[in-house]
């Protein structure tokens, strides 16, 4: 049986955490630390879950290799870059590491090399617009979307070439939300034709029909916070459940996981928030759907959750101390995928 593992970034120390889990119950067992050379936010994994990336403050990404028997990095190589990365992600043939960059406005894709390290020439580096804050490729591998924040509040819209990993505008190549929303972070349903943005400004979720040409349009926003909640409030990061029933977006202001069941069309149906730790800027699921793990950035703790199949809701489990200001939470089990 192929072990279990939650990796944390510490940006206050230069760390990377890494937890064994116990795939049954859930519980962590802190294992190791990987120093870095600055401190790390985002992080992804590749698809065979044998390779970890990590966005470094230094306007670096840190390739890594797993030891699926211990869980240890094993450093691949070290990519500089004329900007700061906000978030990472591989596209669906696992060839190309996609980025997106908030300060500088930009998107980019850098070709693997064939050890996981990441290729120094980008396939692609484009401008976008300031406050761009993540980027997907769709199930198809056709398309990929940067969403962008405060002022910008836009959707930008693209094609994206598998065998070489380009980027090209789409034929309508914005979307731009509601006033005021600040489209975020983003998942996929798995089987439909269907994508949900968090609104960092507008404390929502959008879901959105994604049509054969790789446009989107909305067709249902709902609050991620409680009736009557009028402090200051932002979304942060969203995900899907593996069955693809379930949706989840973390507030912080509220400090809880709005939680929403997803009927047969993908529309949201609010389950309620779940309070966890202060500022969840970022959570994970585990890739069996059992349970959730949430940092809370504001404080120094990785709260755990159990997940119910049948209704979604969340169960607490564990806090645990961590660190300060932990963020990007990754489970990974290396082998099992």
């Amino acid at each position: 049986m192929s072990k279990s593992y939650v990796y944390l970034s510490l940006p206050s120390a230069a760390q990377i955490a890494c937890y064994a889990q116990d795939p049954d119950t859930g519980k962590l067992s802190w294992g190791r630390d990987t120093s870095l050379p600055s401190g790390a936010a985002p992080l992804a994994v590749d698809r065979a879950q044998c390779c970890l990336y990590a966005a470094l403050g230094s306007s670096q990404i840190a390739s890594f290799a797993i030891d699926p028997q211990s869980g240890e990095l094993k450093p691949l190589n070290l990519l500089t870059l004329s900007a700061v990365p906000c978030f990472l992600s591989l596209d669906q043939s696992g060839r190309f590491l996609l980025s997106a960059y908030y300060s500088a406005g930009a998107a980019a894709v850098h070709p693997l090399n064939p050890d996981g390290s990441v290729g120094e020439v980008p396939a692609v580096w484009l401008s976008t617009a300031r406050c761009a804050h993540a980027i997907l490729t769709d199930p198809s591998n056709r398309f990929a979307f940067v969403p962008h924040v405060a002022q910008n509040n836009v959707i930008f819209q693209f094609l994206f070439d598998e065998k070489t990993g380009r980027l090209e505008p789409n034929r309508v190549s914005k979307v731009k939300p509601l006033p005021g929303a600040g489209p975020r972070h983003y998942v996929f349903h798995h089987t439909l034709p269907v994508a949900y943005f968090d609104n960092e400004q507008g404390s929502s979720v959008t879901a959105y029909h994604l049509d054969g040409q790789g446009s989107l349009s909305p067709f249902q926003t709902l609050s991620t916070l409680p009736e009557g909640f009028s402090r200051e409030n932002s979304c942060a990061h969203i995900a899907i459940h593996p069955s693809g029933r379930f949706l989840y977006a973390a507030n912080r202001g509220h400090d809880s996981l709005a939680c929403f069941a997803l009927d047969a069309a993908g529309r949201l149906q609010p389950l309620g928030q779940q309070p966890t730790e202060k500022t969840p800027t970022h959570f994970a699921l585990d890739a069996a759907g059992r349970f959730l793990y949430a940092a809370g950035q504001g404080g120094d703790r990785l709260a755990s959750y159990r997940v119910d199949p049948a209704s979604g809701r969340l169960s607490p489990l564990e806090a645990y101390t961590v660190g300060a200001n932990p963020y990007w939470v990754l489970p990974v089990s290396p082998g099992g995928h």
